[in-house]
């Protein structure tokens, strides 16, 4: 046949029987439905006389190029699946259009729908695409459609990514079988954004066949009533809901239990270090040395002097003691040493050395009788 032309449609049996002696003209201005699929179209002529079309279905044709569709404002339904389409054009014009078939067609970019404010059905599925490639979204119509669109149908597309298709809020029916998905959590993302998905096809897809898939999805979407063409059971749902808890809630006891025990490693290591660390006296006060003791108690006789300005303890014990072994009283240097009580009441120049605060070394050994 060729060309769609109003002449075409009047010739038409059906539209013949309709109209009977009716006006053409008239005719067509009432015309709601045209069916002329499977007829070797290949192009549409000017049609603008038919101004209350609401559905249109030209599949199963050769149409090329979408166009002279203009003048349909009260559009709803457009069936343009099977013919050899490349490029979605002139719709933007048809506001009231609320289902769209392009499927089977050789289209690799859905683009050119931002018009489109009512949409609710797209259905793009089964491109004629080139080997290795795969049908593409023009962001500008996903947003554009993310308020309205509620059925997506992209089966067998090669599409490997849907996190694009996020941003789609309103949609509640998802078919995608039969392309290169395979990322759960990229899926777990999109069914986040996806609060009315009850119907969602990814059968075909490599992600089908990973370990407990559907359980996975199913406790993803608590909308979801429909996975790959079977029933999802509320039952089932609640159940592996459950498990999930019970899941979680062991593994986070059984991490709070390992930080419990990395932070009991840490002390333990920390007591251990302080147990083997050098004892460095640092603070100020009387030094007590157990050693320059037992050395003092071998020196039986000390001669000190408290006209002297200096004075100096056994070099024994200045090179046992910890610290400077100095501390200042006003303005004045003077060293203490800890004795044994005994040795201090025996020896009344030591007391009397120890008693002057002028005095900076307080005792000195004298020469050992022999």
């Amino acid at each position: 046949m060729g060309r769609l032309t109003v002449d075409l449609i009047a010739k038409s049996s059906v539209h013949v029987k309709n109209r009977r002696d009716e006006p053409l003209e008239q005719y067509l201005k009432k015309l709601t439905h045209l069916n002329f699929s499977n007829k070797n179209i290949d192009e549409i002529d000017d049609l603008s006389v038919c101004k209350n079309l609401s559905v249109i279905y030209l599949y199963d044709n050769n149409i090329t190029q979408i166009h002279n569709l203009d003048f349909a404002f009260n559009l709803t339904h457009l069936y343009l699946q099977n013919n050899n389409i490349t490029h979605i054009a002139n719709l933007s014009s048809l506001q009231n259009l609320s289902k769209l078939y392009l499927g089977g067609n050789c289209i690799s970019v859905v683009e050119e729908l931002e018009g489109l404010t009512e949409l609710r059905e797209l259905h793009v599925e089964n491109q004629r695409l080139p080997l290795g490639e795969k049908l593409l979204f023009d962001p500008r119509t996903l947003q554009s459609l993310k308020k309205s669109l509620c059925v997506l149908n992209i089966k067998k597309n090669n599409i490997d990514e849907i996190k694009e298709l996020a941003c789609l809020g309103n949609l509640n029916q998802f078919m995608a079988e039969d392309n290169q998905i395979r990322d759960i959590k990229e899926l777990e993302y999109v069914l986040s954004q996806w609060q009315k998905i009850w119907n969602l096809d990814l059968s075909g897809n490599p992600i089908c066949q990973k370990a407990k898939y559907r359980d996975k999805v199913i406790v993803m979407s608590t909308s979801l009533e429909v996975l790959d063409g079977k029933e999802v059971n509320n039952t089932a749902r609640q159940f592996l809901l459950n498990w999930k808890a019970f899941r979680e809630t062991k593994k986070k006891i059984a991490k709070e239990k390992t930080d419990d025990q990395v932070a009991q490693q840490k002390l333990d290591n920390l007591q251990i270090i302080r147990h083997h660390a050098p004892r460095n006296y640092t603070s100020p006060g009387i030094r007590r040395f157990r050693k320059p003791v037992d050395l003092l108690t071998k020196t039986p006789n000390f001669a000190c002097s408290g006209n002297d300005e200096k004075g100096a303890l056994p070099p024994a014990l200045e090179s046992k003691g910890m610290g400077d072994g100095l501390e200042r009283i006003g303005s004045e240097p003077v060293r203490f040493l800890l004795l044994p009580s005994n040795m201090m009441t025996k020896n009344h120049g030591l007391r009397k050395a120890t008693g002057s605060l002028s005095v900076q070394n307080i005792a000195q050994p004298q020469a050992q009788h022999h």
